[in-house]
């Protein structure tokens, strides 16, 4: 499912136009993105939380020429997905 099909999805269910769709699911996703950039971590219950963890440097492997290769720090979002969405796929 990309954007276009998750908006349409959005408005189907909830009753809303696509254009209120599409304005909800961009706010949700820049508000979401805000708070991780924060450090906070966002929750919801019964569908997952998302968090910022710290990915410490390493040494990795070119793999065409085998040549080693420093891989720098960063940071990396985590999903991790709540019950009920667990529940729901299985």
């Amino acid at each position: 499912m990309n954007k276009a099909q998750l908006i349409d999805a959005i408005a189907g269910d909830s009753g809303l136009t696509k254009a209120d769709a599409k304005k909800a699911l961009d706010a949700f996703l820049k508000v979401t993105g805000d708070a991780l950039k924060g450090g906070d971590r966002v929750s919801l219950v019964g569908f997952g939380s998302f968090a910022v963890s710290a990915r410490s440097a390493r040494t990795g492997r070119n793999p065409q020429t085998g040549k080693e290769i420093s891989i720098p720090a960063k940071k990396v979002i985590k999903f991790k997905a709540g019950s009920e969405l667990t529940d729901s796929v299985n």
